[in-house]
């Protein structure tokens, strides 16, 4: 009975753990086979996936920079370029398990040493030490630099050629490498400061010619895609899937002759200081075609600067009243609408009261003998007034639109400002009278130079032009618009020759005739009173045959415009006849007489 029983003990435990092992097999079986499924999932179905994520991880598009085109002078002289700049960049993950290699017979050509000696230090540490005297920063800067998370870093912008050479020649590759890039560059510094104006970071044009300019300037870029090795920017080869050249910017030629330029910004400087002037602008341009030659003030910006970039140039923006220059535009009316002769005799007294106002002119005489060539050659504000007795308001103001003032001079300069011309509604019993004096209204340096232009021109006035060409387009110079016959020029250019002899002691070039008119008026000053002057003067030369005109504006100087402002420009004058080679004048004859 007995052994009967542990018979069936014995078969029962047999069974038990026969039924666990054939558990445990089944599950292992289940587990197994959930392996087998995973791996064919991710061998078969997610293999392509992975395989892509990795080559997406490796994959890199790097953008290839446009070269932004350059600002010309005339004859093509570069006065603004962008050229090859690096930014250098390093993986910092790979840069902190860097381990310089001993320098030795077998590793002489790839190992790292710092002046023949060894690097002394490894990870981002040593990293920084080599790239330190290229870079010229302090290792230890670079060094914490480098030992930061990730493996983007950029480390030194606008890096020369030669320096980025210079790195790559330190066997640091796939660590620190460069990025292709540019930097504007201004080789002339003061020459044109506010007029070129500069580019932000971004290379963004956002003053002067570059904002002016910038969509002809600017480039497109290009990019490539490839796959780099481990730790940085190494390409592996064979791997690039796509290349889109960069096309870069177009140049601008301007108008302004560097040379012509470079002399104006000299004379004005040495002016300023001679005759203890706050500030002073030139302004030189071709009467033929209307192109500004020149357009330079005292001020002393370098273009591309921050002082660049935010202040706009004087020379465009600076507006005042033009004085006595603004007889020009009174006196050609009169002889245009017929209602005066340039040999009108007047006797002028030394004051003069009108509708309750009273004139004066800028010295004392008694009663004088002049024509109305002599009123505009000894500037007589009394003797303007007088001849514009019969000319209306309306005429007044028609005459002073006409020569451009109150009207833009069509240059689009950023910052130009068109001065102030009030409507003949608004004038009051002396304003009525004292804009055909120059004064009532205000005029910048640009439109000044144009009314003396247009005279000489034989009366057309041309549109003024600073752009020479763009995207390889000559700009447009068509708009030429007739404000007065040929005769009423040719007479105002004698009356103006006669005011250019009776400053010949000092205001000459030798050889050469010139027409001109000075102009001085009283501006507001800091005190908010009409406490300072404005002293131009603008000459067309040479008088029989005219090529230029040079017009030159002091504020505040230490004397009238004719005696200040008139010897200035004579030395600007005679650069240009040296320079384009014009003939001599032929001798003066006929002169209309000046009095009676």
């Amino acid at each position: 009975m007995k052994a009967t029983i542990a018979r069936i003990v014995h078969l029962y435990k047999v069974k038990t753990f026969a039924f666990k092992c054939i558990a445990v097999g089944v599950a292992l079986g289940i587990v197994a086979t959930m392996c087998l499924a995973q791996l064919a999932s991710t061998q078969l179905i997610g293999g392509r996936q992975t395989a892509q994520a990795a080559t997406a991880s490796r994959t890199s598009r790097v953008t290839l920079s446009a070269k932004r085109g350059r600002i010309l002078d005339t004859n093509g002289t570069v006065l603004a370029q962008s050229v090859e700049r690096y930014t250098i960049v390093a993986n910092p993950e790979a840069a902190q398990e860097f381990v310089p290699t001993d320098c030795n017979e077998k590793t002489k050509d790839y190992c790292d040493e710092i002046d023949g000696k060894p690097v002394g230090a490894t990870g981002a540490a040593a990293v920084g030490r080599l790239l330190a005297k290229a870079l010229d920063m302090n290792a230890m800067e670079l060094g914490a630099d480098l030992s930061i998370s990730g493996q983007y870093v950029v480390l030194k912008k606008d890096v020369t050629p030669q320096v980025k050479r210079t790195i790559d020649d330190l066997n640091l590759g796939g660590i620190v490498w460069g990025e292709l890039s540019s930097e504007r560059l201004y080789p002339d510094g003061e020459l044109m400061g506010s007029l070129l104006g500069g580019v932000n970071d971004e290379g963004v044009g956002v003053a002067g010619f570059e904002q002016m300019e910038n969509k002809t300037l600017t480039g497109t870029d290009g990019h490539q895609i490839y796959q780099r090795g481990n730790y940085g920017g190494e390409e592996i080869p064979g791997t690039m899937t796509e290349a889109v050249a960069a096309k870069d910017g177009k140049d601008v030629t301007l108008t302004i002759d560097r040379d012509v330029q470079w002399y104006a910004k000299k004379i004005m400087k040495e002016a300023t200081a001679q005759y203890s002037a706050q500030w002073g602008i030139a302004v030189v341009q071709n009467v033929q075609n209307g192109e500004i030659l020149a357009l330079a003030d005292s001020d002393e910006i370098a273009a591309g600067s921050d002082e660049a970039k935010m202040n706009v140039s004087r020379a465009v923006s600076q507006t005042f009243e033009p004085g006595s220059i603004g007889k020009v535009i009174s006196m050609s009316g009169y002889l245009q609408t017929g209602l005066r002769k340039p040999t009108d005799q007047y006797t002028v007294p030394g004051q003069l009261t009108v509708d309750g106002q009273t004139y004066k002119d800028a010295f004392e005489h008694g009663d004088e003998h002049w024509t109305l060539a002599g009123i505009l050659q000894k500037s007589s504000n009394i003797g303007m007034v007088m001849a514009g007795d019969g000319y209306t308001d309306e005429q007044r103001y028609e005459y002073l639109t006409k020569f451009g003032i109150g009207q833009s001079t069509g240059l689009d300069l950023p910052g130009e400002s068109s001065g102030v011309l009030t409507s003949p509604s608004a004038w009051d019993a002396r304003t009525r009278n004292t804009v055909l004096f120059g004064q009532g209204y205000t005029v910048n340096a640009l439109q000044l130079s144009n009314i003396v232009a247009t005279i000489a021109n034989k009366g057309v006035k041309q549109q003024q032009s600073i752009i020479k060409s763009d995207d390889g387009n000559t700009e447009n110079k068509s708009k030429a618009t007739r404000v007065v016959d040929e005769q009423v020029a040719a007479q105002m250019m004698d009356a103006m020759e006669s005011v250019s002899d009776s400053y010949s002691a000092f205001v000459k070039v030798d050889g050469y005739r010139m027409a001109a008119k000075s102009g001085t008026a009283e501006v507001q000053g800091a005190d908010g009173k009409l406490s300072s002057i404005i002293s131009d003067y603008s000459v067309a030369i040479p008088a029989d045959n005219p090529r230029f005109v040079v017009t030159v504006v002091l504020k505040d100087p230490t004397g009238f415009g004719g005696l200040t402002a008139g010897p200035v420009s004579a030395q600007i004058c005679a650069f240009l006849m040296q320079k384009y080679e014009v003939p001599i004048s032929t001798p003066r004859k006929d002169a209309i007489p000046v009095t009676w």
